[in-house]
């Protein structure tokens, strides 16, 4: 079931997906792009997907997103189970994906 930030072309992760509020300025933007694709690369079912925050505001507005980057992490349903800001560990994104799978 697709949530609102990602439609069905976006795909979500079979069993989890990283939801990443980035915008066109921010460097820990990039390092975060980085490191949500390492994990979603070595964590078989889950996805990354980015949403530009500059280009979805009815999404930001609605979920209360306040600053970039922001990761919200998807169960397999679609469903919010953690959120955060700023600049995520590899590790502490594992241990999220946790929650979810």
């Amino acid at each position: 079931m697709p949530g609102p930030w990602a439609g069905p072309e976006a795909g979500l992760g079979e069993r989890a997906t990283l939801v990443q509020f980035s915008s066109a300025f921010c460097a820990p933007c990039r390092a975060t792009r980085r490191v949500l694709a390492e994990v979603a690369a070595l964590v078989p079912g889950v996805a990354h997907v980015e949403i530009d925050a500059e280009a979805r505001l009815d999404l930001v507005r609605r979920l209360g997103i306040v600053k970039t980057p922001t990761v919200l992490v998807l169960d397999a349903a679609g469903r919010i189970v953690r959120r955060a800001t700023g600049q995520p560990r590899k590790a502490d994104v594992i241990a999220a994906l946790g929650e979810a799978l």
